[in-house]
């Protein structure tokens, strides 16, 4: 799973969601890095989100490996509802109780992505595919498979952040998540 690369939003902390906005350029590079990180080795499939971030991000990648890109509904970035673009001191000073009028709800995205994930894995079951996705879509993953000790609430993702799963014997193990080697600012 790879997080999408940063976008102007990002950088200053405001609350995407929904909201469809591009890649900066500092973004691109990171998605140009997780494309030099990711190009030799074997893909079967790219699922992005159909998201401009993410899109952008697997498109990238995709230069490549050139591998059939698909979007799915299902890995779109939680809905924030009215804190969708809020810096994070706009947020504390509008919803000090953190609860997000119009916000989708936890129960109702991890439904949305459990569906996607059991979809992937019938459609295309024994393929290695990187999903191209959000923070609070991989986090939600995280902490399903990691029974909570992960994931929502408990990890920050960075921006192009690399994380793997893997299913075998008809369980998922996360085998490590928010990998970051390959981005240069940490190098």
């Amino acid at each position: 799973m790879v997080r999408h690369g940063e976008t102007d939003w990002n950088s200053i902390g405001k609350f995407q969601g929904r909201s469809d906005i591009p890649l900066n350029s500092n973004g691109t590079l990171q998605a140009e890095q997780c494309r030099q990180f990711l190009k030799n080795s074997q893909w079967d499939l790219i699922i992005t989100s159909p998201l401009k971030r993410a899109k952008q991000t697997a498109e990238i990648i995709n230069k490549d490996l050139n591998v059939p890109l698909i979007e799915m509904d299902e890995f779109l970035e939680r809905n924030y509802g009215d804190a969708e673009g809020l810096t994070i001191n706009e947020r504390l000073s509008a919803f000090p109780t953190k609860n997000y009028p119009n916000q989708e709800q936890r129960d109702s995205l991890k439904k949305r992505v459990i569906k996607g994930i059991e979809k992937v894995n019938q459609l295309h079951n024994r393929k290695k595919i990187l999903l191209v996705s959000h923070g609070a879509v991989i986090n939600t993953i995280l902490a399903m498979f990691s029974n909570n000790k992960i994931g929502s609430g408990k990890t920050k993702l960075i921006n192009a952040c690399i994380s793997n799963i893997e299913f075998v014997e008809e369980k998922w193990n996360i085998k490590d998540y928010n990998q970051v080697n390959h981005l240069s600012q940490f190098s």
